[in-house]
């Protein structure tokens, strides 16, 4: 037989009031609501849980220990209740997070950590294809990527302007220049970064317009690899301006063709994402401010 919660709360209130009258004051309910719940149970189950005297009710034996189970149910209910608004409070809880470039995710991170502390992140780092998938899949609840794609799923906030740079070895015959060519970097050993690269996508389409289709002299998969490659003198390699803080070993040059090529570092979820803790993360990266173009 299945038990009431409606039913054990007018218990409840009848036991405490001593009359079906004051229980239906203290639930905002009728008289009669009372009356017919408390003795629907009792028939229900072939019980008597009051007895009158003295024109009071006073609960039996029986109902005093229903009573007790009831208050202690109404209890873990409560405990139950308040596990699953911290777990979705700002308080308490834990989000995925994919990011293709270090910087300024990393940053955007540290903002978010400032702010909610008691938040436990997960961040995932990779290629840009790895990243959408992983956001599309739920592996991720939030991906911070450049060039994003316009895919009506997401719902996005633009961090910075963004740019591809050319990096060579601080000896390189073109380190000392101001900015260099598609013309002039065609014309080196060039590394490039694996297909599925947001950085590669660029390079290309910034070859592709100035007429010039280069070979590479190495692909690399991970950026890490591409700058130890350059800082080791391996040839000339490509990044994003911002994707790294890294500047040893390196110099760093603006590409004349990159400038009509924008681009923005933007946070992004599935826009059937319903998480405070994702939103507040969105709310961070709306003031967040990399600080004046270079």
């Amino acid at each position: 037989m299945a038990l009431s919660t409606i039913r054990l709360n007018a218990v409840r209130a009848v036991a405490e009031a001593g009359s079906y009258s004051g229980a239906a004051r203290h639930l905002g309910v009728t008289q009669p609501n009372i009356s017919v719940q408390v003795r629907a149970l009792e028939t229900q189950f072939g019980v008597r849980l009051f007895v009158r005297e003295a024109g009071q009710l006073l609960p039996t034996s029986l109902c005093l220990k229903l009573c007790d189970l009831a208050e202690r149910a109404a209890e873990a209910q409560g405990e139950a209740e308040r596990l699953l608004l911290s777990r979705s409070s700002l308080c308490e809880g834990r989000i995925a997070i994919g990011l293709g470039n270090a910087m300024p995710g990393m940053a955007v991170i540290a903002a978010f950590h400032r702010a909610c502390p008691g938040v436990t992140l997960d961040v995932e780092t990779g290629s840009h294809q790895k990243i959408i998938r992983a956001v599309c899949n739920h592996e991720c609840d939030i991906g911070l990527l450049p060039d994003l794609p316009n895919d009506p799923r997401f719902r996005r906030e633009l961090l910075a302007h963004s740019e591809v740079i050319a990096i060579t070895p601080v000896n390189h015959p073109l380190a000392g220049k101001i900015n260099v060519t598609a013309t002039q970097l065609s014309a080196e050993s060039l590394i490039f970064r694996a297909a599925g690269s947001s950085t590669q996508r660029a390079v290309e389409k910034m070859f592709a317009q100035a007429g010039l289709t280069p070979k590479p002299f190495l692909t690399l998969d991970a950026r890490d690899g591409l700058y130890e490659a350059v800082v080791n003198g391996l040839g000339v390699g490509f990044l994003w301006r911002d994707s790294t803080s890294r500047t040893d070993g390196v110099a760093r040059l603006p590409i004349v063709e990159m400038r009509g090529i924008t681009s923005y570092e933007t946070v992004f979820s599935l826009k059937e994402t319903q998480n405070p803790i994702v939103g507040a993360f969105f709310g961070i990266a709306k003031h967040f401010n990399m600080g004046p173009e270079q």
